[in-house]
């Protein structure tokens, strides 16, 4: 069983989760059902902390880019930050950099809601 910690911060009007552990075809829908969850609770400006997840699977993926379409949809947004090199490299491998706006930090992702 893999498991997933998400620690959530309010930070005035963006919503940052922590991320803690394995995204894989596991913890994945799981993880997404909780973001879901928030969105749906009409949390539209997420920042996604990657720093403590140390691996991403085909199926992290998937999560990061449904994610991203659905706050599309409802003019949110989501910015992904502190990725570890190999996180970075599975993103960059499947061109996800391109899609995703990502961050080095916690600080510099909430600034991405400030325009």
């Amino acid at each position: 069983m893999t498991e997933v910690n998400i620690i959530e911060e309010e930070k005035g009007d963006v919503f940052v989760l922590k991320v803690e552990g394995r995204l894989d075809a596991t913890s994945s829908p799981v993880t997404e059902k909780r973001i879901f969850d928030f969105i749906d609770a009409g949390k539209h400006k997420i920042v996604l902390d990657l720093e403590k997840v140390d691996y991403l699977s085909s199926a992290g993926m998937r999560l990061l880019l449904a994610t991203t379409k659905k706050l599309k949809a409802l003019d949110g947004q989501m910015v992904v930050c502190a990725l570890s090199d190999m996180v970075m490299d599975v993103i960059e491998m499947a061109g996800f950099d391109h899609i995703l706006n990502i961050q080095d930090d916690e600080k510099q992702a909430i600034g991405q809601f400030q325009s």
